[in-house]
């Protein structure tokens, strides 16, 4: 049996009608599409049917990804192909990681979508109190990026890749930061179009809330080891598990070092499950060794290389 890990996309990844065909030929992805319309009503016509600005909304956005993702799990695991693997961890970038929360057994579907439309209301709601923006920095040394980051006052959202570092904090603080580090030699600095400064101290009105909504649920001690974003390291005991998620939402994301422990472990393959093949993109830049593949379409699962 061949070591592998799953990975689970991020808010960015979404686009119309992803997940149609697994809706249409599998009961099981039709369950839980129909769940979670349950739960958000009208999120299923959105996922299928948009507009694009209306599943980009933040009513559907972090659902529809999450639904979309688990539905293509539940059917990768009924796949024979799914009997080759031994799955040795599961992780996401950002919102991604509530997809592999679920996936890991540590917390039901209705438990973890419920979570995510309150984490998405809370950060919402942050946005609304604050100003803040995020731009992605490419090409530029770490270390540079990060006194930039210290000298004005602002953090790192996300360490994507080596090549690819998001800052975030009060817009304009991102701004004149973003101006130095282009002056400074950065080969782009991207300003992002997100309605505020996610994963950084604006949000710490959210984390309080959602703190709250966390000692509502039972979580579950996971089948499968859960990599925190965090801090790039294991997550198994439920108490361990909610000292993540509350500390995600104003942390940085620190996917760089998931990646590089999963693969320090041995864990040479990985499977993108979800919209998208930007994880795949970044893995590909963090270690040119690791072998990446993706399930987003049904025939994806027949070209799996296991």
């Amino acid at each position: 049996m061949k070591d592998v890990a799953l990975i689970f996309p991020g808010q960015g990844a979404q686009y119309v009608g992803m997940g149609k065909d697994f809706y249409e030929r599998f009961p099981r992805a039709k369950e839980i599409f129909d769940q979670a319309n349950n739960f958000i009503t009208g999120l299923v016509e959105a996922v299928f049917y948009g507009p694009q600005e209306i599943l980009t909304s933040t009513q559907f956005c972090q659902p529809a990804i999450f639904t979309f993702s688990l539905a293509a799990y539940e059917v990768f695991k009924k796949h024979p192909k799914f009997r080759n693997i031994n799955v040795k961890y599961s992780f996401g970038l950002s919102l991604g990681e509530y997809s592999a929360l679920c996936a890991s057994g540590a917390l039901s579907f209705a438990e973890t979508i419920r979570l995510i439309e309150r984490r998405a209301f809370f950060m919402d709601q942050a946005c609304n109190e604050t100003k803040g923006s995020m731009a992605a920095v490419i090409g530029f040394d770490k270390e540079k990026i990060e006194e930039v980051c210290r000298k004005h006052s602002i953090e790192v959202a996300n360490y994507n890749s080596p090549e690819q570092i998001v800052i975030t904090g009060e817009a304009d603080k991102v701004e004149a930061a973003s101006n130095e580090l282009s002056s400074l030699g950065a080969k782009r600095v991207i300003p992002l179009d997100v309605a505020g400064g996610f994963h950084s101290r604006l949000m710490k009105n959210a984390s309080l809330k959602f703190k709250a909504e966390l000692d509502k649920v039972r979580l579950n001690k996971t089948i499968i080891p859960l990599i925190g974003n965090v801090d790039g390291l294991p997550k198994v005991e439920p108490a361990d598990i909610k000292a993540e998620l509350e500390k995600q939402i104003t942390s940085s994301v620190q996917f760089v070092n998931s990646v590089e422990y999963v693969s320090a472990k041995g864990v040479k393959d990985f499977v993108e499950i979800g919209p998208g093949n930007v994880l795949k993109g970044l893995l590909r830049k963090i270690n040119k060794d690791l072998n990446v593949c993706n399930i987003q379409k049904i025939d994806d699962l027949e070209s799996l290389p296991f």
